[in-house]
């Protein structure tokens, strides 16, 4: 089975590269590394917690369209909360994103790596 790499090794901060990829197509699945809410400007979003799951799914979709799916073709997410009294903003949020037919789907509360409220991976399924 072939393997196709997307956005190998994002660069932090520093300087320093992550040993991660955005994404890995593996036959007809697209994996997802965890996406959280930094902006196109590299900076977290503070403006709420609403606004970062709305910012967490476009990063999403943006990873999903790099490796030719969108969010309809996601199958599986899993979710990290920071805060669990969000669970039902999340969801208000996720809806708008996944109305029919949406992926199965773990919700987890953790603390996350970075300042954030919320942290999304997904595994998608579309045949080559």
């Amino acid at each position: 089975m072939s393997r196709q790499f997307f956005g190998s090794h994002p660069q932090l901060k520093d300087g320093r590269r992550t040993p991660l990829s955005h994404a890995v197509r593996a036959g007809d699945y697209v994996y997802v590394s965890g996406q959280v809410p930094f902006g196109p400007d590299g900076k977290l979003v503070t403006s709420g917690f609403e606004d970062q799951v709305h910012q967490v799914i476009e990063n999403l979709s943006n990873v999903l369209t790099e490796a030719g799916c969108t969010l309809s073709d996601v199958v599986k997410c899993t979710v990290w909360l920071e805060d669990v009294r969000n669970f039902v903003s999340f969801n208000d949020v996720y809806g708008q994103y996944f109305k029919e037919n949406p992926p199965a789907r773990s919700t987890v509360h953790s603390t996350l790596m970075v300042d954030a409220g919320v942290e999304i991976e997904a595994i998608a399924y579309k045949p080559l």
